[in-house]
Protein backbone atom coordinates (compact mmCIF):
# COMPACT_ATOMS: atom_id res chain seq x y z
CA UNK A 1 0.00 0.00 0.00
CA UNK A 2 1.33 3.27 -0.76
CA UNK A 3 0.47 6.98 0.17
CA UNK A 4 0.31 10.04 -2.26
CA UNK A 5 1.66 13.40 -1.34
CA UNK A 6 0.92 16.82 -2.86
CA UNK A 7 3.40 19.59 -2.33
CA UNK A 8 2.19 22.43 -4.00
CA UNK A 9 4.75 25.18 -3.87
CA UNK A 10 5.68 28.69 -4.86
CA UNK A 11 7.86 28.05 -7.81
CA UNK A 12 7.20 24.20 -8.64
CA UNK A 13 4.18 21.52 -7.56
CA UNK A 14 5.51 18.08 -6.64
CA UNK A 15 3.93 14.77 -5.91
CA UNK A 16 5.57 12.21 -3.91
CA UNK A 17 4.68 8.28 -3.57
CA UNK A 18 5.55 6.91 0.22
CA UNK A 19 5.48 3.32 0.38
CA UNK A 20 3.77 2.19 4.19
CA UNK A 21 7.18 2.80 5.76
CA UNK A 22 7.25 6.60 4.52
CA UNK A 23 10.02 5.73 2.34
CA UNK A 24 10.03 7.57 -0.92
CA UNK A 25 9.31 5.69 -3.94
CA UNK A 26 8.72 8.05 -6.65
CA UNK A 27 8.90 11.87 -7.15
CA UNK A 28 7.43 13.92 -10.40
CA UNK A 29 8.05 17.74 -9.62
CA UNK A 30 7.03 20.40 -12.52
CA UNK A 31 7.84 24.33 -12.05
CA UNK A 32 5.38 27.11 -13.69
CA UNK A 33 5.51 30.76 -14.55
CA UNK A 34 5.73 33.05 -12.28
CA UNK A 35 3.33 36.50 -13.06
CA UNK A 36 5.51 39.81 -11.80
CA UNK A 37 2.16 42.41 -13.30
CA UNK A 38 3.60 45.00 -11.64
CA UNK A 39 6.50 46.29 -9.41
CA UNK A 40 5.70 44.29 -5.23
CA UNK A 41 2.91 42.28 -7.45
CA UNK A 42 3.03 38.72 -7.27
CA UNK A 43 0.71 36.29 -9.08
CA UNK A 44 0.47 32.35 -10.30
CA UNK A 45 -2.01 31.31 -13.07
CA UNK A 46 -4.73 28.92 -10.75
CA UNK A 47 -4.89 26.74 -13.98
CA UNK A 48 -1.21 26.28 -13.59
CA UNK A 49 -1.04 25.52 -10.28
CA UNK A 50 -3.86 22.76 -11.32
CA UNK A 51 -1.88 21.40 -14.87
CA UNK A 52 1.62 20.81 -12.96
CA UNK A 53 -0.18 19.56 -9.64
CA UNK A 54 -2.19 16.78 -11.57
CA UNK A 55 -0.08 16.05 -14.56
CA UNK A 56 2.94 15.19 -11.44
CA UNK A 57 0.36 13.04 -10.16
CA UNK A 58 -0.41 11.03 -12.95
CA UNK A 59 3.49 10.58 -13.63
CA UNK A 60 4.28 9.22 -9.57
CA UNK A 61 0.75 7.12 -10.31
CA UNK A 62 1.78 5.66 -13.52
CA UNK A 63 2.17 1.83 -13.69
CA UNK A 64 1.04 1.32 -9.79
CA UNK A 65 -1.71 0.43 -8.08
CA UNK A 66 -3.89 3.24 -6.73
CA UNK A 67 -2.79 4.65 -2.87
CA UNK A 68 -4.27 4.15 -0.40
CA UNK A 69 -4.75 7.87 0.83
CA UNK A 70 -3.84 11.44 -0.52
CA UNK A 71 -2.39 14.53 1.54
CA UNK A 72 -1.83 17.67 0.65
CA UNK A 73 0.50 20.55 1.32
CA UNK A 74 1.16 23.67 -0.03
CA UNK A 75 2.61 26.82 0.11
CA UNK A 76 0.45 29.88 2.64
CA UNK A 77 -1.11 32.92 2.11
CA UNK A 78 -1.91 32.63 -1.07
CA UNK A 79 -5.01 33.21 -2.08
CA UNK A 80 -7.79 32.33 -5.31
CA UNK A 81 -11.28 32.99 -5.52
CA UNK A 82 -13.32 30.91 -7.85
CA UNK A 83 -16.66 30.48 -9.44
CA UNK A 84 -18.59 27.59 -7.32
CA UNK A 85 -20.33 26.74 -10.46
CA UNK A 86 -17.70 26.98 -13.09
CA UNK A 87 -14.65 26.34 -10.66
CA UNK A 88 -12.43 28.70 -12.67
CA UNK A 89 -10.95 31.55 -10.94
CA UNK A 90 -11.75 35.20 -11.48
CA UNK A 91 -8.48 36.24 -11.45
CA UNK A 92 -4.97 35.06 -10.73
CA UNK A 93 -3.86 33.82 -7.51
CA UNK A 94 -1.94 36.68 -5.45
CA UNK A 95 1.03 35.39 -3.57
CA UNK A 96 2.14 35.31 -0.06
CA UNK A 97 5.06 37.23 -1.60
CA UNK A 98 2.76 40.12 -2.54
CA UNK A 99 3.24 43.55 -1.60
CA UNK A 100 -0.15 45.25 -3.19
CA UNK A 101 -1.89 45.37 -0.25
CA UNK A 102 0.81 47.64 1.83
CA UNK A 103 -0.46 51.13 1.81
CA UNK A 104 -3.86 49.34 3.00
CA UNK A 105 -2.30 47.71 5.62
CA UNK A 106 -0.48 50.68 6.80
CA UNK A 107 -4.12 52.95 7.05
CA UNK A 108 -5.48 49.86 9.15
CA UNK A 109 -2.16 50.19 11.24
CA UNK A 110 -2.02 53.88 11.44
CA UNK A 111 -5.97 53.69 12.73
CA UNK A 112 -5.31 51.35 15.59
CA UNK A 113 -6.59 48.07 14.05
CA UNK A 114 -3.13 46.21 14.55
CA UNK A 115 -3.18 45.16 18.43
CA UNK A 116 -7.12 43.85 18.20
CA UNK A 117 -6.16 42.00 15.01
CA UNK A 118 -3.06 40.17 16.69
CA UNK A 119 -4.90 39.60 19.84
CA UNK A 120 -7.69 37.07 17.60
CA UNK A 121 -5.54 36.29 14.44
CA UNK A 122 -1.69 35.93 16.16
CA UNK A 123 -0.92 37.40 13.05
CA UNK A 124 0.54 41.50 12.18
CA UNK A 125 -1.05 43.64 9.57
CA UNK A 126 0.99 42.35 6.88
CA UNK A 127 0.18 41.99 2.75
CA UNK A 128 2.04 38.84 3.66
CA UNK A 129 -1.31 37.27 4.78
CA UNK A 130 -3.90 36.26 2.67
CA UNK A 131 -6.93 39.04 3.93
CA UNK A 132 -6.08 41.70 2.62
CA UNK A 133 -5.47 40.15 -0.87
CA UNK A 134 -9.13 38.89 -1.23
CA UNK A 135 -10.43 42.43 -0.14
CA UNK A 136 -8.06 43.82 -3.61
CA UNK A 137 -9.46 41.00 -6.00
CA UNK A 138 -13.45 41.50 -4.92
CA UNK A 139 -12.58 45.74 -4.79
CA UNK A 140 -10.77 45.11 -8.21
CA UNK A 141 -12.31 42.30 -10.48
CA UNK A 142 -15.35 43.81 -11.87
CA UNK A 143 -18.56 42.20 -10.36
CA UNK A 144 -16.79 39.91 -7.83
CA UNK A 145 -18.49 41.30 -4.99
CA UNK A 146 -21.92 41.68 -6.02
CA UNK A 147 -21.08 37.80 -7.13
CA UNK A 148 -19.73 37.07 -3.76
CA UNK A 149 -22.81 38.84 -2.14
CA UNK A 150 -25.09 36.38 -4.40
CA UNK A 151 -22.96 33.11 -3.21
CA UNK A 152 -21.47 32.22 -6.28
CA UNK A 153 -17.90 32.37 -5.44
CA UNK A 154 -15.75 30.72 -3.28
CA UNK A 155 -12.57 31.99 -1.50
CA UNK A 156 -9.61 30.01 0.11
CA UNK A 157 -5.50 29.63 0.06
CA UNK A 158 -4.12 26.88 -2.32
CA UNK A 159 -5.01 23.92 -0.54
CA UNK A 160 -8.91 24.71 -0.74
CA UNK A 161 -8.34 24.79 -4.10
CA UNK A 162 -7.01 21.85 -4.85
CA UNK A 163 -9.27 20.37 -2.81
CA UNK A 164 -11.94 21.61 -4.46
CA UNK A 165 -10.74 20.37 -8.18
CA UNK A 166 -10.06 17.09 -6.75
CA UNK A 167 -13.40 16.46 -5.60
CA UNK A 168 -14.86 18.07 -8.27
CA UNK A 169 -16.50 20.57 -6.37
CA UNK A 170 -17.78 18.36 -3.71
CA UNK A 171 -15.59 20.07 -0.84
CA UNK A 172 -14.75 23.36 -0.17
CA UNK A 173 -12.84 22.85 3.01
CA UNK A 174 -9.38 23.91 4.51
CA UNK A 175 -7.15 22.80 7.57
CA UNK A 176 -6.60 25.18 10.77
CA UNK A 177 -3.34 25.57 9.61
CA UNK A 178 -3.75 26.64 6.44
CA UNK A 179 -7.24 29.31 8.03
CA UNK A 180 -4.62 30.52 10.48
CA UNK A 181 -2.45 32.49 8.01
CA UNK A 182 -5.36 34.34 6.40
CA UNK A 183 -5.58 36.88 9.20
CA UNK A 184 -9.67 36.17 9.09
CA UNK A 185 -9.41 33.19 11.52
CA UNK A 186 -10.00 33.15 15.35
CA UNK A 187 -7.08 31.18 16.86
CA UNK A 188 -8.64 31.27 20.31
CA UNK A 189 -12.10 29.81 19.31
CA UNK A 190 -11.13 28.14 16.01
CA UNK A 191 -13.40 29.96 13.69
CA UNK A 192 -13.56 32.43 11.65
CA UNK A 193 -13.90 35.44 13.16
CA UNK A 194 -16.52 37.73 12.17
CA UNK A 195 -15.04 41.01 13.17
CA UNK A 196 -11.91 40.12 11.48
CA UNK A 197 -14.30 39.58 8.45
CA UNK A 198 -15.69 42.68 7.99
CA UNK A 199 -12.98 44.76 8.99
CA UNK A 200 -11.21 43.43 5.60
CA UNK A 201 -14.49 43.09 4.08
CA UNK A 202 -14.52 39.75 3.15
CA UNK A 203 -17.32 37.59 3.00
CA UNK A 204 -17.58 34.78 5.30
CA UNK A 205 -19.89 32.90 3.49
CA UNK A 206 -16.93 32.60 0.41
CA UNK A 207 -14.63 30.81 3.16
CA UNK A 208 -13.70 27.46 2.86
CA UNK A 209 -15.13 24.96 6.04
CA UNK A 210 -11.94 24.44 8.81
CA UNK A 211 -11.27 21.14 9.49
CA UNK A 212 -8.63 19.41 11.72
CA UNK A 213 -5.07 18.36 9.89
CA UNK A 214 -5.78 14.79 9.91
CA UNK A 215 -9.83 15.04 8.96
CA UNK A 216 -11.42 13.74 5.98
CA UNK A 217 -11.48 16.01 2.73
CA UNK A 218 -13.57 14.25 0.54
CA UNK A 219 -12.41 12.05 -2.26
CA UNK A 220 -10.38 12.07 -5.51
CA UNK A 221 -11.97 10.07 -8.02
CA UNK A 222 -9.45 11.77 -11.17
CA UNK A 223 -6.98 8.24 -11.24
CA UNK A 224 -9.39 5.70 -12.10
CA UNK A 225 -10.18 5.26 -8.17
CA UNK A 226 -11.66 7.01 -4.75
CA UNK A 227 -8.80 8.21 -2.93
CA UNK A 228 -9.52 9.59 0.21
CA UNK A 229 -7.86 12.54 1.05
CA UNK A 230 -6.62 12.63 4.75
CA UNK A 231 -4.21 14.92 5.41
CA UNK A 232 -4.05 18.83 4.95
CA UNK A 233 -1.43 21.32 6.51
CA UNK A 234 0.81 24.68 5.15
CA UNK A 235 4.53 23.74 4.27
CA UNK A 236 6.00 24.85 7.93
CA UNK A 237 3.56 23.21 9.66
CA UNK A 238 3.57 19.93 7.40
CA UNK A 239 7.09 19.88 7.81
CA UNK A 240 6.85 20.65 11.62
CA UNK A 241 5.01 17.61 11.59
CA UNK A 242 7.35 15.11 9.48
CA UNK A 243 9.90 15.91 11.64
CA UNK A 244 8.13 14.52 14.71
CA UNK A 245 8.16 17.96 16.60
CA UNK A 246 5.20 16.94 18.70
CA UNK A 247 6.51 17.55 22.49
CA UNK A 248 6.39 21.69 23.67
CA UNK A 249 9.79 22.49 23.34
CA UNK A 250 10.75 21.26 20.21
CA UNK A 251 11.50 23.74 17.15
CA UNK A 252 12.66 22.79 13.86
CA UNK A 253 14.38 25.23 11.20
CA UNK A 254 14.33 24.85 7.73
CA UNK A 255 17.20 26.42 5.67
CA UNK A 256 16.33 27.08 2.46
CA UNK A 257 17.62 30.74 0.74
CA UNK A 258 15.90 32.18 4.16
CA UNK A 259 14.75 30.10 7.06
CA UNK A 260 11.67 29.27 8.94
CA UNK A 261 11.67 28.14 12.45
CA UNK A 262 8.61 26.63 14.22
CA UNK A 263 8.77 26.06 17.83
CA UNK A 264 6.02 23.76 19.36
CA UNK A 265 4.50 25.72 22.59
CA UNK A 266 2.00 23.03 23.05
CA UNK A 267 -1.06 24.13 24.77
CA UNK A 268 0.54 27.86 25.35
CA UNK A 269 -0.51 30.48 23.10
CA UNK A 270 2.14 32.59 23.37
CA UNK A 271 2.19 36.18 22.21
CA UNK A 272 3.22 37.97 19.32
CA UNK A 273 5.85 40.01 19.75
CA UNK A 274 9.10 41.23 17.08
CA UNK A 275 7.70 40.22 14.43
CA UNK A 276 7.39 36.62 15.86
CA UNK A 277 4.04 35.45 15.10
CA UNK A 278 1.48 32.77 16.99
CA UNK A 279 -0.21 30.12 14.83
CA UNK A 280 -1.43 26.78 14.68
CA UNK A 281 0.99 24.13 14.65
CA UNK A 282 -1.20 21.50 13.98
CA UNK A 283 -4.64 20.61 14.89
CA UNK A 284 -5.41 16.75 15.47
CA UNK A 285 -8.34 15.16 16.67
CA UNK A 286 -9.90 18.13 18.03
CA UNK A 287 -6.40 19.64 19.79
CA UNK A 288 -5.22 22.80 18.67
CA UNK A 289 -1.14 23.06 19.27
CA UNK A 290 0.46 26.04 18.91
CA UNK A 291 3.91 27.57 17.72
CA UNK A 292 5.65 30.42 17.31
CA UNK A 293 7.37 30.92 14.28
CA UNK A 294 10.17 33.64 13.08
CA UNK A 295 11.67 33.85 9.63
CA UNK A 296 15.17 34.69 9.10
CA UNK A 297 15.83 36.74 5.85
CA UNK A 298 19.03 35.46 4.57
CA UNK A 299 19.93 31.39 5.11
CA UNK A 300 21.16 29.30 2.26
CA UNK A 301 21.31 33.16 0.44
CA UNK A 302 24.79 33.95 2.08
CA UNK A 303 26.17 30.82 0.19
CA UNK A 304 24.77 31.95 -2.83
CA UNK A 305 26.49 35.13 -2.19
CA UNK A 306 30.01 33.89 -2.19
CA UNK A 307 29.54 32.12 -4.92
CA UNK A 308 27.69 34.45 -7.09
CA UNK A 309 28.72 37.84 -5.42
CA UNK A 310 32.33 37.66 -4.33
CA UNK A 311 33.06 34.28 -6.44
CA UNK A 312 34.95 32.68 -3.73
CA UNK A 313 32.82 29.46 -4.48
CA UNK A 314 32.34 27.59 -7.82
CA UNK A 315 29.50 25.20 -5.68
CA UNK A 316 27.88 25.38 -2.09
CA UNK A 317 29.87 21.74 -1.01
CA UNK A 318 32.91 23.90 -1.40
CA UNK A 319 32.23 26.28 1.77
CA UNK A 320 32.77 22.93 4.07
CA UNK A 321 36.48 22.56 3.14
CA UNK A 322 37.36 26.00 3.14
CA UNK A 323 35.51 26.65 6.59
CA UNK A 324 37.59 23.70 7.65
CA UNK A 325 40.52 25.26 6.83
CA UNK A 326 39.45 29.12 8.06
CA UNK A 327 42.40 30.24 10.94
CA UNK A 328 41.20 29.95 13.98
CA UNK A 329 42.86 32.98 15.52
CA UNK A 330 40.82 35.32 13.25
CA UNK A 331 37.15 35.92 13.98
CA UNK A 332 35.60 37.05 11.11
CA UNK A 333 31.63 37.86 11.57
CA UNK A 334 29.34 38.51 8.72
CA UNK A 335 25.81 39.97 9.19
CA UNK A 336 24.08 38.80 6.06
CA UNK A 337 21.09 41.77 5.97
CA UNK A 338 21.32 41.60 2.73
CA UNK A 339 17.51 42.48 2.80
CA UNK A 340 17.10 43.87 6.21
CA UNK A 341 17.18 42.34 9.38
CA UNK A 342 14.39 39.44 10.11
CA UNK A 343 12.85 38.46 13.25
CA UNK A 344 13.71 39.29 16.14
CA UNK A 345 15.33 42.65 15.13
CA UNK A 346 13.22 43.08 11.85
CA UNK A 347 15.07 45.96 10.80
CA UNK A 348 14.29 45.98 6.61
CA UNK A 349 16.50 49.17 6.45
CA UNK A 350 19.77 46.99 7.83
CA UNK A 351 22.33 46.07 5.14
CA UNK A 352 24.98 43.84 5.56
CA UNK A 353 28.15 44.23 7.36
CA UNK A 354 31.42 42.40 7.95
CA UNK A 355 33.49 42.74 11.15
CA UNK A 356 37.23 41.58 12.15
CA UNK A 357 38.88 41.71 8.85
CA UNK A 358 42.59 41.01 8.93
CA UNK A 359 44.94 41.00 6.26
CA UNK A 360 45.31 37.77 6.39
CA UNK A 361 41.72 37.09 6.23
CA UNK A 362 40.71 35.35 2.97
CA UNK A 363 38.20 33.08 1.01
CA UNK A 364 38.56 29.81 3.88
CA UNK A 365 37.45 32.80 6.85
CA UNK A 366 34.55 34.26 5.15
CA UNK A 367 33.25 30.63 4.30
CA UNK A 368 33.72 29.90 8.20
CA UNK A 369 31.70 33.21 8.73
CA UNK A 370 28.71 32.73 6.30
CA UNK A 371 28.04 29.29 7.53
CA UNK A 372 28.20 30.26 11.42
CA UNK A 373 25.99 33.42 10.42
CA UNK A 374 23.07 31.10 10.10
CA UNK A 375 23.73 29.28 13.94
CA UNK A 376 23.82 33.09 14.68
CA UNK A 377 20.66 34.38 13.57
CA UNK A 378 18.83 30.54 14.77
CA UNK A 379 19.80 31.53 17.99
CA UNK A 380 18.43 35.11 17.90
CA UNK A 381 15.20 33.13 17.08
CA UNK A 382 15.93 30.91 19.78
CA UNK A 383 16.58 33.14 22.33
CA UNK A 384 12.94 35.57 21.67
CA UNK A 385 11.29 32.48 21.43
CA UNK A 386 12.13 31.19 24.89
CA UNK A 387 11.76 34.50 26.47
CA UNK A 388 8.52 34.95 25.09
CA UNK A 389 7.55 31.36 25.94
CA UNK A 390 9.08 31.78 29.55
CA UNK A 391 6.92 34.66 29.98
CA UNK A 392 3.70 32.78 28.90
CA UNK A 393 4.62 30.90 32.31
CA UNK A 394 6.13 27.50 30.68
CA UNK A 395 9.24 25.80 30.47
CA UNK A 396 11.15 27.37 28.53
CA UNK A 397 14.22 25.34 27.24
CA UNK A 398 15.11 24.27 23.88
CA UNK A 399 14.39 20.37 24.00
CA UNK A 400 15.75 19.93 20.08
CA UNK A 401 16.62 21.57 17.48
CA UNK A 402 15.23 19.51 13.87
CA UNK A 403 16.06 20.50 10.63
CA UNK A 404 16.04 20.53 6.66
CA UNK A 405 16.34 21.97 3.90
CA UNK A 406 19.08 22.04 1.39
CA UNK A 407 21.68 24.12 3.75
CA UNK A 408 21.25 21.41 6.70
CA UNK A 409 23.17 18.99 4.32
CA UNK A 410 26.30 21.16 6.03
CA UNK A 411 28.12 18.79 8.76
CA UNK A 412 29.97 22.22 9.21
CA UNK A 413 27.18 24.54 9.17
CA UNK A 414 25.05 22.41 11.46
CA UNK A 415 27.78 21.58 14.31
CA UNK A 416 28.49 25.59 14.72
CA UNK A 417 24.73 25.48 14.87
CA UNK A 418 24.71 23.11 17.67
CA UNK A 419 27.55 25.15 19.56
CA UNK A 420 26.21 28.62 19.17
CA UNK A 421 22.59 27.19 20.08
CA UNK A 422 24.22 24.59 23.25
CA UNK A 423 21.61 22.57 22.15
CA UNK A 424 21.77 18.97 19.76
CA UNK A 425 20.49 19.87 16.26
CA UNK A 426 19.18 16.56 14.34
CA UNK A 427 19.22 15.61 10.78
CA UNK A 428 16.62 13.24 9.58
CA UNK A 429 17.29 10.41 7.10
CA UNK A 430 14.14 11.69 5.22
CA UNK A 431 14.40 15.37 3.96
CA UNK A 432 11.06 15.21 2.22
CA UNK A 433 9.75 16.70 5.56
CA UNK A 434 7.16 18.68 4.43
CA UNK A 435 5.59 15.92 2.46
CA UNK A 436 6.45 13.28 4.99
CA UNK A 437 4.10 15.42 7.03
CA UNK A 438 1.24 15.10 5.03
CA UNK A 439 1.53 11.51 4.05
CA UNK A 440 1.80 10.64 8.20
CA UNK A 441 -1.80 12.27 8.43
CA UNK A 442 -2.94 10.81 5.30
CA UNK A 443 -1.38 6.94 6.24
CA UNK A 444 -2.92 7.30 9.55
CA UNK A 445 -6.34 8.52 8.82
CA UNK A 446 -6.42 5.06 6.49
CA UNK A 447 -4.74 3.49 9.34
CA UNK A 448 -1.94 2.15 7.72
CA UNK A 449 0.29 4.32 10.23
CA UNK A 450 0.77 4.52 14.15
CA UNK A 451 -0.73 7.59 15.88
CA UNK A 452 1.62 11.15 16.66
CA UNK A 453 3.40 9.35 19.36
CA UNK A 454 4.25 5.96 17.35
CA UNK A 455 5.68 8.50 14.36
CA UNK A 456 8.03 10.03 16.03
CA UNK A 457 9.00 6.53 17.48
CA UNK A 458 9.91 6.09 13.98
CA UNK A 459 11.03 8.74 12.67
CA UNK A 460 14.72 8.30 11.82
CA UNK A 461 18.25 10.37 12.65
CA UNK A 462 20.56 10.46 9.86
CA UNK A 463 23.15 12.17 12.02
CA UNK A 464 22.93 14.40 15.67
CA UNK A 465 24.89 17.22 16.20
CA UNK A 466 26.25 17.80 19.76
CA UNK A 467 27.12 20.65 21.00
CA UNK A 468 31.69 20.47 21.59
CA UNK A 469 31.97 24.48 22.38
CA UNK A 470 32.47 24.81 25.93
CA UNK A 471 29.80 27.90 27.90
CA UNK A 472 32.47 30.59 27.87
CA UNK A 473 33.68 30.41 24.49
CA UNK A 474 29.88 29.87 23.55
CA UNK A 475 28.72 33.40 25.15
CA UNK A 476 31.77 34.83 23.76
CA UNK A 477 31.15 34.27 20.26
CA UNK A 478 27.31 34.74 20.86
CA UNK A 479 28.03 38.15 22.23
CA UNK A 480 30.61 39.19 19.92
CA UNK A 481 27.56 38.34 17.04
CA UNK A 482 25.12 40.58 18.99
CA UNK A 483 27.50 43.77 18.94
CA UNK A 484 28.40 43.29 15.36
CA UNK A 485 24.30 43.07 15.27
CA UNK A 486 24.12 46.35 16.73
CA UNK A 487 26.96 48.21 14.50
CA UNK A 488 25.13 46.87 11.35
CA UNK A 489 21.07 48.49 12.66
CA UNK A 490 23.08 51.60 14.15
CA UNK A 491 25.08 51.67 10.31
CA UNK A 492 21.51 51.16 8.67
Amino acid sequence: MTILAIDQGTTSSRAILFDADLSVLKVAQQEFTQHYPASGWVEHDPEDLWRTTLESCEAVLDGVAPPAALGITNQRETVVIWDRDTGEAIHNAIVWQDRRTADFCAELREAGHEAEVTARSGLLLDPYFTATKAKWLLDQVPGARARAKAGKLAAGTIDSFLIWRLTEGRVHATDATNAARTMLYNIDTGAWDEELCRLFDVPVEMLPEVRDCNAEFGECRLFGTAIPILGVAGDQQAATMGQACFRPGMMKSTYGTGCFALLNTGATRVASQNRLLTTVGYQIDGKVTYALEGSIFVAGAVVQWLRDGLKIIGAAPETQALAEAADPGQRVIIVPAFTGLGAPYWRPEARGAVFGLTRNSGPAEFARAALESVGFQTRDLAEAMRAYWAAAGAEAELATLRVDGGMSASDFAMQSLADILGAPVDRPDVLETTALGVAWLAGNGEGMLPDAEGFAERWSLERRFEPQLDADAREQRYAAWQRAVKATIAAG
